[in-house]
């Protein structure tokens, strides 16, 4: 990967270890993020761990996700949120400011730095040329105390874009093509870098579109190069100042290489229920009951004036409710002074505040069995607040003009001018923002009764003897684990209430089983953990006393997320050996501490069998030293690198 814009960032940010793939490095960290909807735990782990001060250039705490205040619950963790940024340095972003990757990417973010947030979606900010990678809870907030990341090494997958997108072709099909052929496990283990003439004529905010779903993919991260186009963006956001140039060299060296000509591409949708169930629009004509524009990927001015152009001078289906939610309260004021917010009332759609609302089931749930086109990223089956509801991945002018027929409709079949002149200037306004202040370091922060203490693992044992309590497919998702609903999410900072509603889109007693065998193993598939940053996804099986998750693969940030809380990742050194298992098992894992020690595979036996298997633990030296410690909180108490 030598040459590549991953590769050089990298090297200007190490600190420990060899930079070669699949070797763990520590890289110094400029920035991390957070959301409300995971924040709080990052904040309660920042106080378990006693520091006085962030080491990061700069953090920023945003409200964007639990915007329903329906009970007290979520207005106590925003002001949990608030003043622990208050009381360590934060930036906070209060309520209505926007989504979190949308403003960062207005405000904060710069070529060439590192940053982390506790979002699987962070990688946005690849759009401007930043390594930003989505981790856990834990992961930022031992960032933010000693000011680096650790991360393997991943493999380079290069994109190499030629041609031009036709009008009414959105990036987000690009990334749908880059899914259709790679699949949701297509990137785990790399980074996808995006080079080519074809970047030349994306935008930052297109190329943002790209990189916030390359976590679709399961890829590590995702990069454009920094050039004009980068400059241009930053210029208008009164930030010129910030730009650097970043590309690759002419010779940068790349494990894999896939050619998209952008010329190529049609309109397309993620059918029910995974992001790369990919179709062409126009084969399609599926009737439509809602309508959603907005999210983290698709919620830009651009993407908004879009919009407002197939909405002019029409209205919004009659059987179709169309919401619409701008990324950025920027973006809103903008969009109020150019007369695209009365276009897009007077086409009658509901306007909702800039946050992420319906992508992260807060909120305008479909109908029973209900057809909802989202621009959003994911379509997980239950995510949207209904069960039964049946979501397809949209761009914003497949969404637009959907809205208006009722149906599924390709929008290159209409004849709409979809050249949007940029603003000389987008405009700044800071009243969003709390930035921090002297007096204000150092305060208490304030706890209200719904914000319960997060479990905390024991050190591994030599054996861990229990019942598989439940056993899974492929591709289990961090919603399944823990589901995200408008119900559910008040409730993030209540581990043992949250525990109640565990795996509820698989079964629904799993609550009762780990109750009554007093915890267990879960068996996976492969990909297992995909999708949000989420650590409340390993928090609750802690909770409920797992301690082992035996798959045949794990989504990367989970299975970071389950060495962080203490409970093992094991994976099947014969895959077949899955199949000879069953719910209910009894298993018995010997020589644990020995085993991970010498990196030798791990024996299994099932009790009242005649079956023995084995599984291993791939991890670094130091992943090795945080399960055997009991987490990475132990862990770090007593480990810390110079900076």
């Amino acid at each position: 990967m030598k040459g590549t814009v991953f590769y050089k960032i990298l090297r200007d940010h190490l600190i420990d270890g060899e930079l070669e793939v699949g070797k763990e490095i520590a890289i110094r960290l400029n920035q991390t993020l957070t959301q409300d909807s995971t924040g709080t735990m990052v904040y309660l782990q920042l106080e378990a761990m006693g520091v006085d001060s962030i080491k990061t250039d700069l953090s920023v705490a945003y409200i964007d996700h639990n915007m329903l205040q329906s009970g007290f619950e979520n207005a106590d963790d925003h002001e949990f949120i608030r003043t622990a940024a208050r009381k360590y340095g934060l930036v906070f972003s209060k309520p209505g400011g926007g989504i979190c990757h949308q403003v960062h990417l207005e405000r904060f973010a710069k070529p060439g730095i590192t940053m982390i947030g506790s979002d699987s979606h962070t990688p946005t900010a690849g759009g401007l040329g930043a390594i930003a990678i989505g981790a856990g809870g834990l992961d930022v907030a031992v960032g933010m105390a000693n000011g680096y990341y650790y991360l393997t090494v991943p493999k380079a997958h290069k994109v190499e874009l030629t041609g031009k997108l036709s009008p009414s072709v959105n990036a987000k099909d690009v990334i749908l093509t880059v899914l259709q052929k790679l699949s949701v496990k297509g990137g785990v283990g790399y980074i996808m870098e995006y080079a080519g003439e074809g970047v030349k004529s994306l935008s930052v905010t297109d190329r943002a579109t790209i990189c916030n779903m390359g976590a679709e993919l399961g890829a590590t991260t995702s990069i454009f190069p920094s050039d004009e186009n980068t400059r241009e963006f930053l210029k208008r956001q009164g930030r010129e100042e910030d730009y650097t140039e970043i590309k690759a060299d002419d010779d940068a060296e790349y494990e894999e290489v896939l050619q998209i000509d952008l010329s190529e591409i049609v309109p397309l949708t993620a059918q029910p229920h995974s992001p790369d169930a990919v179709e062409e629009v126009g084969n399609l004509k599926t009737k439509v009951d809602q309508v959603a524009v907005g999210s983290c990927t698709n919620s830009s001015y651009q993407d908004m004036m879009k919009v407002a152009k197939f909405l002019e001078g029409r209205r919004v289906h009659p059987d179709v409710s169309l919401v619409i939610s701008p990324g950025s309260s920027n973006i809103i004021r903008l969009l109020s002074e150019n007369g695209a917010l009365a276009t897009f009332i007077q086409a009658g759609a509901r306007i909702l505040e800039s946050g992420c609302g319906p992508c992260i089931g807060m909120g305008q749930a479909p109908k029973s069995a209900g057809v909802s086109l989202r621009t959003f990223n994911r379509n997980f089956k239950g995510r949207s607040g209904t069960m039964d509801a049946q979501v397809y991945l949209v761009s914003p002018e497949t969404a637009a003009i959907s809205a208006v027929k009722g149906y599924l409709t390709d929008p290159s079949t209409e004849d709409i001018d979809l050249n949007i002149p940029e603003p000389e200037s987008y405009g700044q306004s800071d009243n969003y923002f709390i930035y921090p202040s002297e007096e204000g370091l150092g305060k208490d922060v304030v706890m209200g009764p719904n914000i319960k203490p997060f479990p905390i693992a024991v050190p591994l044992t030599e054996t861990i003897d229990k019942k598989v309590i439940l056993k899974t497919g492929d591709n289990i998702t961090t919603d399944d684990i823990c589901p995200s609903n408008a119900k559910l999410l008040p409730f993030r900072s209540n581990i043992p209430y949250l525990s109640q509603f565990s795996f509820k889109t698989i079964v629904d007693d799993f609550y009762d089983r780990a109750k009554e065998n007093n915890g267990g193993i879960i068996i996976g598939g492969d990909n297992y953990g995909q999708g949000s940053s989420r650590e409340h996804a390993a928090l609750i099986p802690l909770y409920l006393g797992v301690k082992a998750v035996i798959a045949k693969t794990f989504a990367r940030i989970h299975r970071s997320n389950l060495i962080n809380s203490g409970i093992l990742p094991l994976t099947f050194v014969n895959k077949e050996d899955y199949d000879k298992i069953e719910e209910y098992d009894e298993i018995v894992l010997s020589d644990l501490i020995e085993s991970i020690n010498n990196d030798k595979p791990i024996k299994a036996s099932i009790k009242g069998k005649d079956i023995e298997f084995l599984v291993e633990f791939s991890g670094s030296d130091r992943e090795k030293e945080v399960v055997l410690n009991g987490g990475y909180l132990n862990y770090s108490k007593n480990n810390k690198l110079e900076v």
